[in-house]
């Protein structure tokens, strides 16, 4: 239809220009690439959904902090690979406020953002033996974690887990593990794209049989805290951020500052090695590295010829908010409820338009309100919403690229949404359903 709040025949040249073979199969910097090109020559604002970008300021504290040690000179000196000691520090503090987990110091580890820490873990975690070769991704997911298994050549199997919640996901676990190859488990938690969020009754079905078939867990919290069905956000008080160590040694936890602070430009986040597996040895490591123990090998091997370190100034910012943060100085929590308060807004637009959630449970519960949700709309797969979207001034990603068995749904994030906004999303969506008629 040519009725379109943006105009058609423009998108139709810059997707056709874009020569994506599909845009609704297109990655989120692709999709992001052609909304700009649009808008550049249209003047008309989309409404951005497609991605995870942090929608407010980032967290003075860590600002300030970076900016008084670049003052100090920190600047022209290469920080230790593992990290400087207050970060290290604050980092161990804060697993044991917010998670009410111990590990060492010495298994806080600075990457350069998330990203690079799940690039650094499973590049190593698939030669820690040799006959475990291979991740068990439970999907929906981050897309680049796919990616990185590519660019390395790693193999991964995976499946969507929503299709195995609560009793059943017992039995469809212990399919994979039990045939000896899976290195790891990788999830996130809450969940991107889907924001469902585990049980603890699931940790504990993941925790038992990793253990049963010597599987590292990783867990991918790059939204801590913020499922906020319940209050996390009082530091060395229940309830605790819900994670499978509270269950199982042999972990990994990715901490990010993106989201929880605000801080995604500076590109730093935390590896948390748990002290059974930093300190694990495998004659097989020696194939690639100096060490034959977990942790020396990660950092000494892996993150060293990654980037022989984390910037400098950065660490001395996320060391000042961490510090804040444990003690009890500055609730982070509170600051990032603003997406969830979006989030519920936004939902009922789409859903008073004919839309669906699609991912909208947590094993029986309703999921919470958070950074993400997922949409689908009748008559419509994923990757030809995806297109239609374009027309009508709103962007997002489709959740086949994901993972997702949903191959109608697309993923929504609410943080560069403005509440300004809102009036001309509900706009657009009303002239999408007028369109197209249920």
């Amino acid at each position: 239809m040519k009725d379109t709040p943006i105009n058609f025949e423009v998108v139709q040249r810059h997707i056709r220009e874009s020569k994506l073979p599909s845009v609704g199969r297109a990655s989120i910097r692709e999709i992001r690439r052609l909304i700009d090109n649009i808008e550049k020559e249209t003047g008309d604002r989309y409404v951005r959904m497609e991605m995870g970008i942090p929608g407010l300021p980032a967290a003075k504290i860590g600002v300030e902090a970076e900016i008084e040690a670049l003052r100090k000179g920190v600047a022209n000196l290469y920080p230790d690979i593992d990290g400087i000691p207050p970060l290290k520090k604050e980092g161990a503090r804060f697993v044991k406020l917010f998670m009410n987990i111990d590990v060492a110091e010495t298994g806080v580890i600075p990457t350069v953002g998330s990203m690079q820490g799940s690039f650094a873990a499973f590049l190593t975690v698939n030669r820690f033996h040799r006959e475990k070769d291979t991740t068990l991704f439970l999907n929906p997911g981050f897309p680049v974690h796919y990616q990185q298994h590519k660019v390395l050549g790693l193999k991964y199997e995976s499946f969507d887990v929503y299709d195995y919640r609560g009793d059943r996901l017992h039995d469809k676990l212990e399919s994979y593990l039990s045939r000896g190859n899976i290195s790891s488990i990788f999830y996130s938690n809450p969940n991107n794209p889907s924001w469902i969020c585990f049980t603890e009754k699931e940790l504990k079905t993941i925790a038992a049989l990793a253990a049963k078939y010597n599987v590292i867990v990783m867990e991918d919290l790059a939204y801590f805290a913020m499922d906020f069905r319940k209050d996390y956000s009082k530091p060395g008080q229940p309830p605790f951020q819900p994670t499978v160590a509270h269950y199982y040694d042999r972990y990994i936890l990715m901490i990010s500052s993106s989201k929880a602070f605000s801080y995604a430009g500076q590109r730093l986040g935390l590896m948390i090695i748990s002290d059974t597996l930093f300190g694990e040895v495998s004659p097989d490591l020696l194939q690639y590295y100096t060490a034959d123990q977990f942790g020396r090998a990660m950092i000494f091997g892996t993150i060293y010829a990654l980037s022989a370190g984390t910037a400098h100034s950065a660490q001395y910012g996320i060391a000042a908010l961490l510090k804040a943060v444990n003690d009890g100085n500055y609730n982070f929590v509170d600051n990032v409820k603003e997406y969830g308060e979006k989030a519920h807004i936004m939902k009922k637009m789409f859903t008073d338009n004919g839309f669906k959630i699609v991912y909208d449970q947590d094993d029986g519960v309703p999921i919470a309100d958070g950074f993400y949700f997922t949409i689908s709309y009748p008559g419509f797969t994923g990757e030809a919403l995806i297109e239609e979207f374009i027309y009508y001034g709103i962007s997002a990603i489709s959740l086949t690229i994901t993972g997702s068995s949903r191959d109608e749904g697309l993923r929504a994030c609410v943080s560069l949404v403005q509440r300004e906004q809102f009036t001309d999303l509900e706009k657009r969506l009303k002239k999408f359903h007028e369109n197209h008629p249920v």
